[in-house]
């Protein structure tokens, strides 16, 4: 019997062979990630589908929907045709009411303010209504342009889109508190949520997270949905985003409990300041009421 043996490999792998391989393929993986991240993740929304339980809710909000998008920042860095697909696919999820919390827009000042109020024409109608709270980019790149804000409010009130800005509305027996900008000192806690009567159902808009962290809640239970942090754009798988600007850290993005029997909702946007992110899509969240017991 004859046996074989394999021809040798008349250019055996060096070492020097083998690492340029290695760089290569880190190089190609690398590009692979950025384009990624730049190209498709910025642009493939998660519709994240939730239970919102409200104590006292009435019978006629059981099983209604509320959408929140939240930091859509219209203006240069986000495409509009990526915006104006994603505003109208919003009909498609049957929102009962909308909820904006801030950051519709990035802009200087208020350069930005009439693209804004034409993007936001493609939202979908909502029959409980239409609401948004502003964020700090609402007031003007840097901050601190009350006109800017207010000339967006106007138009946003034109367009039938309700600002809460330190009140509360009464929307089909639900009492909905929205905060001002707390970054800006214009989040008026104690005063705003004075206004709730505690034996009926409440639910609260705040862009920053950090604002529950802040004195005034102490009378407030239930439910509190805010953005602001974009979930930090980028983060590797089981850590959390190097980056998120927060003073409370904790504060990613998804469902935290809360001192006080309240609970915390952070969405990670649907647009971006700088057009990347990685392993944090841009969101939608789809909440349906349902009332919770009461001790």
């Amino acid at each position: 019997m004859t046996i074989e043996l394999p021809t040798p490999d008349p250019k055996p792998q060096t070492r020097r062979k083998f690492l340029r391989r290695a760089v290569r393929g880190c190089l190609l993986g690398g590009v692979g990630v950025l384009g990624y991240a730049y190209g498709i993740e910025p642009h493939w929304i998660d519709v994240v589908r939730l239970r919102l339980p409200i104590a006292h809710l009435p019978d006629d909000l059981v099983g209604r929907r509320i959408v929140q998008i939240s930091d859509i920042h219209i203006g240069e860095s986000v495409a509009d045709s990526y915006m104006i697909r994603a505003l109208a696919s919003l009909a498609e999820l049957q929102p009962d009411l909308i909820a904006i919390t801030g950051d519709l827009m990035t802009s200087r000042g208020e350069e930005q303010i009439e693209h804004t109020l034409e993007v936001l024409q493609h939202l979908p109608a909502a029959p409980l209504g239409r609401f948004a709270i502003m964020g700090n980019h609402d007031y003007g790149y840097g901050g601190g342009y009350w006109k800017t804000a207010n000339r967006l409010t106007t138009g946003l009130t034109d367009l039938d889109v309700r600002v809460l800005r330190n009140e509360v509305a009464d929307v089909a027996g639900l009492q909905l508190a929205g905060l001002d900008e707390l970054l800006f000192r214009r989040c008026l806690i104690k005063p705003t949520l004075r206004q709730l009567d505690p034996l009926r159902p409440m639910l609260a808009l705040c862009h920053n997270p950090d604002a529950v962290d802040q004195p005034g809640w102490e009378d407030f239970q239930g439910w509190i949905l805010a953005g602001h942090t974009h979930g930090g754009q980028c983060k590797f798988p089981g850590f959390d985003p190097p980056i998120t600007p927060v003073w409370n850290k904790r504060y990613t993005s998804g469902t935290f409990d809360l001192s006080g029997n309240r609970q915390l909702y952070i969405n990670r946007g649907l647009g971006y300041f700088h057009r990347v992110r990685f392993n944090c899509r841009p969101e939608v969240t789809l909440f349906t009421l349902e009332r919770a017991e009461t001790v």
